[in-house]
């Protein structure tokens, strides 16, 4: 793979900047980061690409836990056991990711995108108020188990982890957005950290441009989770509707060949 220029340099930071936004708002930072780094960086493996990615956004997903952290305080009891299985899973998801196509991924993901953002159009009250829909172990049970299938996915692929950890949290736990982004944040930490600990090893990472989307996701992630809890659920809302739409939009495109 060629060295990087600087333009490529500066797009990728731009790209990543945006990502980081948008992850810390709602999740899904992945299908912008992802995308912009296959443009940036065309003789790069796709193992590279995810690993770099991975590099990239766990500086984010750290800033904006935190963030959130100090801002909503999140009930830990959920989102920590949540967060281990999700790390858990998302071991194994970057085992099997080493070896599956990423295009085979993209139906999958349409499908789920649309489910998802056809339900919160049709609830408009949904994640308005938390109104918790289990109690007690079959709540974190619950949690855990979401956490290891879409970490397990995130190992693998993982463009709109982000996104699925907030809809499973308002939609299957009864979360309101805000704090089910909270929540979503410290699982995706643990899910970017258990890819990392796959992917580095095997100097999968990009150096040069990690380092860069790293600084830029961080300042995106942190932005992000302050302007997300500034303005609250109804803001987390609309920003998901939109992702989701453009998401559908980008993926649905691709697999009908309008565009790359």
């Amino acid at each position: 793979m060629s060295d990087p220029t600087l333009t490529t340099l500066g797009f990728l930071g731009v790209a990543s900047f945006v990502a980081g936004w948008i992850d810390a708002v709602v999740g899904g930072g992945g299908l912008v980061q992802l995308p912009a780094l296959l443009v940036g960086l065309p003789g790069a493996t796709p193992a590279q690409l995810l690993a770099t990615n991975k590099f990239g956004s766990v500086f984010g997903t750290t800033t904006s836990s935190v963030t959130f952290y100090r801002r909503v305080r999140p009930d830990l009891r959920t989102a920590l056991p949540m967060a281990a299985v999700a790390y858990v899973g998302s071991l194994g998801g970057a085992l099997i990711g080493l070896h599956i196509p990423k295009s085979a991924f993209n139906p999958i993901i349409l499908v789920l995108l649309v489910v998802v953002g056809a339900y919160t159009l049709l609830k408009p009250d949904l994640g308005k108020e938390s109104i918790r829909r289990f109690h007690g172990a079959k709540h974190t049970v619950l949690a855990m188990v979401t956490g290891f299938v879409i970490g397990a996915y995130d190992g693998a692929l993982g463009p709109g982890t982000g996104s699925f950890l907030v809809f499973a949290l308002v939609g299957l736990l009864g979360y309101n957005f805000l704090e089910a982004s909270a929540k979503a944040k410290i699982a995706n930490l643990a899910t970017n950290l258990g890819a990392l600990t796959i992917f580095a090893p095997m100097g999968l990472v990009v150096l040069k441009v990690g380092v860069v989307i790293a600084a830029t996701n961080l300042v995106g992630g942190y932005v992000g989770a302050r302007t997300a809890v500034a303005r609250g659920s109804g803001f987390v809302r609309g920003v998901f509707v939109i992702i989701v739409s453009a998401f559908i939009v980008k993926i649905g495109g691709s697999l009908l060949g309008w565009w790359a």
